[in-house]
Order: structure tokens, then C-alpha cells, then sequence
């Protein structure tokens, strides 16, 4: 199966799977909606409305079904952003948290109900480094934010907080 992806994200959503999409490959750069099943006469959902939709966004591929009002979306399941800037992390949280909540540790919920974490990749390197205290410090530092500061998180690697 080299070039496709074995195991593809299923989202469900009540009926706004479409809108939900657009606004992804929205904020995404490298996205794209690869194929789109829309309800016929005798469909679950009105004529011509999404039943099925794939699309693609950073070259992830993920499945949406408008389903119904049956499941939510709950924090047990989140998409982790792996970000290489602050700016990065800037504008994703800006966009992916517009209408929905922000929570904490780099955590979010989107308008749709979908979280996500949105995680600066040096704060993996950070709070694997070998001295623990360094490690502590960083996830002390970490603990206390929303969206996630590099500046802040780098002072208290650094042992400089405030």
C-alpha cells in the first residue's frame, strides 16, 4: 500500500461536515477536499447535502459524515499540530480557536467541537532534555498557559522566569 494511508481520521458531524471542512482547508495550507458523496432522493440527509466527504489537510487524510445529531465530539480524541514557530502557533490558535474555547496547555476546542493541540515542537525537546529540572520548570511553565509561549517556556528552560 506504499503512497496511501492505511488508517484515516472518521469525523462525525451533525450536519455542518461541508462547513467544517472549507473551514480546515481554510487554515491549512497544504489541503485539499479529495471527494464528496452527496445525499440523492432517498438519502439520510436533504437532497444534495454532504453525506460523506474525504479531504486532506497537511497530507493527513481524514473522513467527515454528516450523521446526526447522535455523537459529539468529547477532549478523549484530539488532532495534535506540530508547530515550528511561534507565529505558527499564533495563527493556528487564532483561526482553530474563532468561535470555539480555548482551554489549557496548548489545548483548544474549534467551533465545531473538534480539540486540538496546538504544540510548539521545541516544547517536546524541552521537556525531554536529561536534567530534570530544566524538564520541570518548562512543564511548571506549561501548566500555567493557554496557547502556548515559546518566549516563556525558553525562560523557564533557561531558569529565567519571572
Amino acid at each position: 500500500m506504499s503512497g496511501s494511508q492505511k488508517i484515516t481520521t472518521f469525523l462525525w458531524f451533525d450536519n455542518n461536515a461541508e462547513e467544517a471542512i472549507n473551514h480546515y482547508i481554510s487554515i491549512f495550507k497544504n489541503s485539499k477536499v479529495l471527494n464528496v458523496t452527496r445525499n440523492g432522493e432517498g438519502g439520510p440527509g436533504p437532497k444534495g447535502t454532504v453525506l460523506t466527504a474525504t479531504f486532506e489537510l497537511e497530507g493527513q487524510k481524514f473522513m467527515a459524515l454528516n450523521g446526526g445529531p447522535i455523537f459529539k465530539f468529547t477532549e478523549a480524541i484530539s488532532l495534535f499540530v506540530d508547530c515550528e514557530t511561534q507565529e505558527e502557533v499564533d495563527d493556528l490558535w487564532e483561526k482553530l480557536s474563532a468561535g470555539g474555547q480555548p482551554s489549557r496547555c496548548g489545548w483548544l476546542k474549534d467551533k465545531f467541537g473538534l480539540s486540538w493541540q496546538i504544540i510548539p515542537r521545541v516544547l517536546g525537546e524541552m521537556l525531554r532534555d536529561k536534567d530534570p529540572h530544566k524538564a520541570k520548570r518548562v512543564m511548571d511553565a506549561m501548566l500555567k498557559m493557554n496557547k502556548i509561549d515559546v518566549k516563556l517556556l525558553k525562560q523557564a528552560y533557561e531558569g529565567r522566569e519571572k
